[in-house]
């Protein structure tokens, strides 16, 4: 058999209370290993090489050889052992031919009616009249999704803006359209919308909670944290608005649970008390966070030592979270929900998310985008509602990012869970879709490792609880997530 070396890009330990796991980081599948692995492992990790006939010779007289034998073949089944003069494997690389959409996101309005500090948007206008979509344009854009979705029993209209609200006509158009158009295919639609809450009404919320949309309020936190950034055209704070129209939403809402998706900024990093309040004084179901993403020189952008902050605030709230699941309690932190669905379903990427592949996203014109992000950036687009889909033009794309090797990408440890991360947030800081986000490498492999103490933690005090609350969510979730396998 030859000299055997162990391929550390494939493999990762992390130690949690007594426990040797192991990552098998192609397929993010998580393994516990027994005395005779961890030996193993251990030898081979201390040295370039190790020849197998050695290997016995040292190990032997604590493992007998059939064992060793059969941890060894394990090894290298998993490609984590292989042989010393092997050639390295370069990452597959699979052909799209086609684009099987789940989801279609509508940008109903360029028109918003706040002016945050940090709004990415390039195509943004204020006030909110901006330019809307017309109905024409958004019914060619859901028989596009029909007909790419020829396979599916389920798709999904998301509306998105500026502030989707601001072109309610269109909405109630479309979806009086959209459900038995789907039904006479067979298929169910599901409607989703991230909204500031600034213009819901109690007649809205009821109209929402008819046709079951999965809302999303866009509130960054108490009062004087919310105020900092997300202002009317007039610079006047619209937390006491959203607050009472949340309170408002979130008495009368049943149909779906809602969410508060937080934007980070400079100045706005209070994540345990941020959560707080959303979840447990206004009353999300959940609460998610993200950093803003509006370019390099941005001066409401995490710096290095703010972002290092967050994730250590970020941390403590999962510990939290951890506790809570433990007993069987969910605090509603969507960001670990996230991690560990990740963790506990072994999720494998080629590619960081459904951007051109799942997912599209449609501009006033009829336009087609990798995603809302980019709808109003200089970023090229791939077909229009009319002509359909300019397939060989995206599949160049998905094909290219599905190997980023020449960024380092190739022997990083979670490069299955994070596949060199978010297109636009890669565009917005470094004008490349495709370089990773390299301030957030460092954090995001510790924030992985996090979760795999979690998910151990919790699977041995209370493994109940991936079955009655990550699994119903991930069923909730749809399929706007799926990516290649």
């Amino acid at each position: 058999m030859g000299a055997l070396t162990l391929i550390r890009h494939n493999a990762h330990r992390v130690d949690v209370d007594g426990h040797a796991m192991l990552m098998h980081v192609p397929t993010t599948s998580l393994f516990e290993l027994d005395g005779v692995a961890r030996d193993v492992y251990d030898l081979f990790r201390r040295a370039p090489a190790v020849d197998p006939d050695l290997m016995r010779a040292e190990l032997g007289p604590r493992h007998g050889p059939d064992t060793l034998s059969e941890c060894l073949q394990s090894f290298l089944a998993l490609d984590i052992l292989r042989n010393a003069e092997a050639a390295d494997i370069p990452r597959p690389v699979v052909k799209v031919e086609e684009i099987p959409l789940s989801t279609i996101i509508l940008n109903v309005n360029t028109g918003c009616n706040l002016a945050c500090t940090y709004c990415y948007k390039e195509d943004l206008t204020t006030p909110a009249k901006g330019q809307k979509m017309g109905f024409e344009t958004a019914k060619a854009s859901f028989e596009l999704l029909l007909k790419q979705a020829h396979a599916r029993d389920r798709v999904n209209v998301v509306f998105f803006g500026g502030e989707p609200l601001s072109n309610m006509p269109l909405i109630r158009e479309l979806v009086a359209y959209a459900r038995p158009r789907a039904a006479e295919l067979g298929k169910a639609v599901d409607f989703s919308l991230t909204t500031n809450a600034t213009l819901l009404t109690p007649e809205l919320v009821d109209w929402f909670d008819a046709h079951r949309f999965a809302l999303t309020v866009s509130m960054d936190g108490p009062k004087a944290l919310h105020d900092a950034n997300r202002k009317t055209v007039g610079g006047k704070g619209t937390y006491d608005l959203v607050a009472r129209n949340v309170r408002m939403l979130l008495s009368r809402y049943r149909s779906r649970p809602v969410g508060g998706r937080v934007t980070l900024t400079r100045g706005v990093t209070d994540v345990i008390g941020i959560h707080d309040h959303l979840k447990n004084e206004l009353g999300f179901h959940e609460v998610g966070f993200g950093p803003a993403t509006s370019g390099p020189i941005a001066g409401f952008n995490l710096d290095a030592e703010a972002l290092k902050r967050a994730f250590e605030d970020m941390k403590t709230l999962g510990r939290r979270y951890v506790e809570a699941a433990c007993r069987g309690e969910n605090i509603g932190f969507s960001n670990m929900h996230q991690l560990l669905t990740d963790i506990a379903q072994g999720t494998k990427k080629a590619v960081p998310c459904g951007a051109g592949l799942g997912m599209l996203a449609v501009d006033k014109d009829g336009e087609l985008h990798l995603c809302h992000r980019f709808v109003g950036s200089n970023q090229p687009t791939y077909g229009n509602v009319a002509k359909g889909i300019d397939i060989p033009k995206l599949a160049g794309f998905i094909e290219t990012a599905q190997d980023r090797s020449a960024y380092g990408c190739k022997t990083c440890r979670i490069r299955s869970i994070c596949a060199g991360g978010c297109y636009h947030e890669s565009y917005a800081r470094q004008g490349d879709p495709f370089a990773p986000v390299w301030h957030y490498c460092d954090l995001m492999r510790d924030w992985v490792d996090f979760g795999i103490e979690s998910y151990v933690r919790i699977m041995q005090a209370n493994p109940s609880f991936f079955r009655s609350q990550l699994e119903p969510r991930i069923a909730r979730s749809g399929t706007a997530r799926e990516v290649l396998q």
